[in-house]
């Protein structure tokens, strides 16, 4: 029998899975897929390691109920044990967001680790529930089996504590009121790959610009971190897909108080109509918005460009200084005209874009008389989590059956 590693990142409405062989000196992705429309309509895919579809079906709700997170983890265990043979789940790694002040590195969870992590769900509404959900149900369906929570906030404990604070009363700041940074996992992955692409600037000031449906932008010196755009929840800095980013806290209180919005309005507004979606009255979807010709649309991706540029600085501040820049995750790595945009407006700083490389896509998206290199990197969350999971389950014997 040969020992397999899944990997789970759980939302409200997919669950994107990996599976990754544990050999001796490496981790070979297998599996891939999602499960798409949860509670709706779901779509289960499944690809093979080249990215070619294996299995696709569109399972069926049992007796008029939506099949909700642990009916369709049935359905893809089910369908590994018909067509991964020879092989057994010896663990499961989660994307978890968030970890806290507790949660420095990734944990083989247990109750009490679980029940720690419920605590922090009103700092990560959008995402923490539905990482608990998945690891509750599997350990339904494969108790026993260890489970690792790997967390989006880890890797940003290695700020300095200047970084980390807001102006607060300090009773606050010890009650973990703190910016804690998140995309900790994707900014791992890029610390480790980057010096191998930029050499000696890899290993120095990096800023890497995780743009996707959730944005963030992290300052590296290193390889770890020094600062970075999203703080105590993921509703700071840089306007995403739907959530706002960083909103005047004046504004939140006028809305309570002059236009009557309790906690649930001002919630919903700030994490499900505001970014890309509100400014632009039209879509979320980067790719819809670079494709429109109205002003909603125009005017939100300058916003956007605007926010990333003005952090950019920022982050260079931070770091006394900029060798290379990384744009990853969706619009990072697929997005051109907003690389163009970022670099052509970062000209100041050193940055010398080659626009036949950067509608290539890279890796390298900077000219050779660039003082500050450019590239665009595809992340690979997955990876690092089946690494974290495989390091803490490693020598164990375990039947995950």
């Amino acid at each position: 029998m040969s020992r397999v590693i899944l990997v789970l990142n759980a939302g409200s409405s997919s669950i994107k899975f990996s599976v990754f062989a544990m050999e001796e000196n490496r981790l070979p992705l297998l599996y891939g897929g999602e499960i798409e429309g949860i509670g709706v309509r779901p779509h289960f895919l499944v690809r093979d390691s080249s990215g070619h579809p294996v299995a696709e079906t569109d399972p069926a709700p049992e007796q008029g109920r939506p099949l909700g997170h642990h009916e369709l983890l049935v359905t893809f265990l089910e369908w590994f044990d018909r067509h991964a043979e020879g092989m057994i789940v010896a663990a499961a790694g989660h994307r978890v967001v968030h970890g806290g002040a507790r949660f420095a590195a990734p944990v083989l969870v247990n109750e009490e680790v679980l029940q720690a992590l419920q605590a922090l769900v009103p700092l990560a509404p959008l995402h923490q529930p539905h990482n608990l959900d998945a690891i509750r149900a599997l350990a339904r369906l494969k108790p026993g089996m260890p489970q690792v929570a790997c967390f989006d906030t880890a890797f940003h404990r290695t700020q300095p504590p200047v970084a980390q604070a807001f102006a607060l009363p300090r009773d606050l700041t010890e009650a973990g009121v703190t910016r804690y940074g998140f995309h900790g996992l994707s900014y791992e992955y890029i610390a480790r790959t980057i010096p191998t692409l930029a050499g000696e600037a890899g290993r120095g000031r990096v800023v890497v610009a995780h743009l996707g449906n959730g944005a963030s932008m992290c300052a590296l010196q290193g390889g770890r971190s020094i600062a970075t755009t999203m703080s105590f929840t993921a509703l700071d800095g840089l306007p995403m897909g739907t959530r706002s980013g960083a909103v005047d806290p004046g504004v939140i209180l006028y809305l309570m108080s002059e236009r009557g919005m309790d906690v649930a309005a001002v919630t919903d507004l700030l994490y499900h109509r505001s970014g890309l979606l509100g400014m632009s009255g039209l879509s979320s979807d980067m790719r819809a918005l670079l494709a429109s010709n109205a002003p909603g649309a125009r005017g939100a991706v300058d916003v956007f460009v605007y926010r990333i540029r003005r952090e950019l600085g920022s982050l260079a501040a931070a770091l006394g200084g900029l060798d290379a820049l990384v744009f990853t995750a969706g619009i990072g790595e697929h997005a051109a005209p907003i690389r163009a945009r970022v670099c052509e407006g970062s000209a100041w700083l050193g940055i010398r874009l080659d626009p036949e490389a950067n509608a290539r896509g890279g890796p390298r998206i900077s000219g050779v008389d660039s003082p500050v290199s450019v590239w665009a990197i595809a992340t690979n969350e997955e990876l690092m989590i089946a690494e974290h999971t495989n390091t803490l389950v490693r020598g164990r014997t375990i039947d995950g059956r």
